[in-house]
């Protein structure tokens, strides 16, 4: 075996070894004392070309770890590597170790308020992704606060002839809140074909911009047709933060009737 394959599968030895929790330097002093055998901290030195006085520290190390052994020899302090495959029983405990205790972790961890998940979509082909996540909630109820832009600058096609019918083969429920304009109110004069039930508001100097949808009990998708943005926002507190708003809303305009 040539000098430099040595070297190499060496450094692939030191490299993978690295990855089971060893130091740079651990790695170094491991892989020479196997090749060296019994053997002294100058020689150790010499061959990893580390200082000696950190070629002590890392023994030190490897010895706490259970990789390094000592022996005596005419009064001289000897080291050499134990078997490799201390690593592997190493490994199996901590793994004995991992199953015992997994269990509870997963359990703390599921009680832990997880950072919001937002998903970002561009075109009017991105919009229709939000539009198709929130036919994956079949029997429950979307919240929509709606815009007039969609029939400037979305597909109406999709809307109607394919959107609608899903979301009505799925049973979904719908509550829409949305500016009294004339449009509007021929939508909400099909209501119940549609499975919907609209409330207006005054759009005197109030404008929505973007169509907000409530689903799937901790969802939130945002469209904003105008600009070719779709969002979906996966929060429970967020989510619930805004049904409280839309059902405030809900019930103030009820009250004006």
């Amino acid at each position: 075996m040539s000098t430099n394959y040595l070297l190499f599968i060496m450094a692939i030895l030191k490299k993978q070894l690295e990855k089971l929790n060893l130091s740079e330097r651990e790695a170094d002093v491991y892989v020479e004392l196997l090749e060296l055998g019994e053997t002294t901290v100058e020689q150790i030195s010499r061959k990893s070309k580390i200082k000696r006085t950190t070629v002590y520290d890392v023994i030190e190390s490897l010895k706490a770890k259970g990789l390094i052994g000592t022996t005596k020899r005419k009064k001289r302090t000897l080291y050499y590597a134990e078997d490799p495959r201390i690593l592997e029983s190493q490994l199996e405990e901590k793994k004995t170790v991992l199953e015992g205790i997994l269990p509870q972790l997963l359990s703390m961890a599921s009680g832990i308020d997880k950072k919001p998940d937002v998903k970002y979509f561009e075109g009017s082909e991105g919009i229709k992704n939000v539009y198709q996540d929130t036919l994956n909630y079949p029997n429950q109820e979307i919240l929509m606060w709606g815009t007039t832009d969609v029939f400037k600058y979305f597909d109406e096609g999709y809307m109607w002839d394919y959107y609608l019918k899903k979301r009505i083969e799925k049973k979904i429920w719908m509550r829409a809140i949305g500016q009294n304009l004339g449009v509007v109110q021929k939508i909400q004069a099909e209501d119940k074909k549609y499975l919907r039930e609209t409330r207006l508001y005054d759009s005197t100097g109030l404008f929505l911009e973007v169509e907000i949808n409530l689903y799937g009990k901790r969802k939130i998708g945002i469209m904003s047709f105008k600009e070719g943005l779709g969002l979906i926002i996966e929060s429970e507190k967020i989510y619930t933060t805004l049904k409280t708003i839309f059902e405030l809303n809900w019930k103030m305009l009820d009250n004006r009737k």
